[in-house]
């Protein structure tokens, strides 16, 4: 589907405001309610409105610490990868899981209260996943940048 210049306004009206009423969304964009709604739909059909959650606060739900954990496989099998990222699917505890090219086969990150709560994860459940031959954590200081939204600039085709 290409996304012309009201289908990006309101994606990035809805980036803002996942919740906002129809009305006051086809207001912001300039349409009627109706072609509004089926614009919405359309979108959501296609998948690129995925699904509609709440952000919430980590540091105010006590998930102070971010830790970014690189993960190195003993083996590049399908058994091997398929093992792993289904472990960490079963996970709460790992946020983000990505396969990487590099030194790492994977990145992961988890949030921890304090470094005796990283301790119990890594215990518990990183050190427990399947195939890995290494691990190697950092951990961040405080954020600078955290985006949720992404750019709604002009295709460039």
């Amino acid at each position: 589907m290409k996304l012309d210049r009201l289908d990006r306004r309101i994606l990035q009206e809805l980036q803002r405001d996942g919740r906002i009423a129809n009305a006051d969304l086809a207001e912001k964009v300039g349409l009627s309610p109706s072609t509004c709604l089926r614009r919405v739909r359309a979108l959501e059909d296609v998948g690129i409105i995925d699904k509609y959650v709440a952000l919430l606060d980590q540091r105010k739900l006590g998930r102070r610490m971010d830790v970014f954990v690189e993960i190195a496989l003993t083996g590049q099998s399908n058994e091997v990868l398929e093992s792993f990222e289904k472990a960490v699917a079963r996970s709460g505890e790992i946020m983000e899981c990505y396969l990487m090219a590099g030194d790492a086969d994977y990145m992961l990150r988890v949030t921890a209260a304090d470094p005796t709560d990283f301790e119990r994860i890594h215990r518990e459940e990183l050190a427990r996943l399947p195939g890995v031959l290494r691990m190697k954590s950092s951990f961040a200081i405080r954020p600078i940048v955290r985006k949720t939204a992404f750019p709604m600039a002009e295709n460039r085709d």
